[in-house]
């Protein structure tokens, strides 16, 4: 069974790309996938001071992970998104649906104070059902 939205009747319908839950049955693998940020494989900073740019890098390291767990983006059910500025909530949502094309994932958007890097602006971790 691919992965499914719930929604209740009883709840206001999301206000950016995501749903107010998922629900994966799978005989698979869990992958928790650690916060992404937008380092590019060399190491370098994808898009500084560039929301935009931070949150494309951020969702290609989120796919290039789950790829690695022999997954796809549509496997991931849940993430939860650490932002500087909460102002460019619009902007970010507007990258995850180019990347989250089906099922949108749970979520979770909290704005933070600091990242471990003055430059970062997003970090998303995520939980990915990988059915086998």
């Amino acid at each position: 069974m691919p992965k499914k939205a719930i929604i209740s009747p009883q709840l206001a319908p999301p206000n950016g790309h995501f749903a107010q839950a998922t629900v994966i049955e799978t005989n698979g693998r869990l992958v928790f996938i650690s916060g992404m940020t937008a380092r590019t494989q060399d190491g370098s900073i994808a898009g500084v001071g560039d929301i935009t740019a931070q949150t494309h890098q951020v969702c290609q390291n989120l796919k290039a992970a789950v790829e690695a767990a022999e997954g796809t983006l549509d496997d991931i059910a849940r993430v939860d998104v650490y932002v500087r500025n909460m102002e460019d909530f619009d902007a970010i949502h507007a990258v995850r649906r180019q990347y989250f094309t089906g099922v949108a994932p749970a979520s979770t958007m909290v704005e933070v104070s600091k990242f471990v890097n003055k430059d970062y602006l997003i970090e998303i971790n995520a939980i990915a059902a990988i059915r086998d």
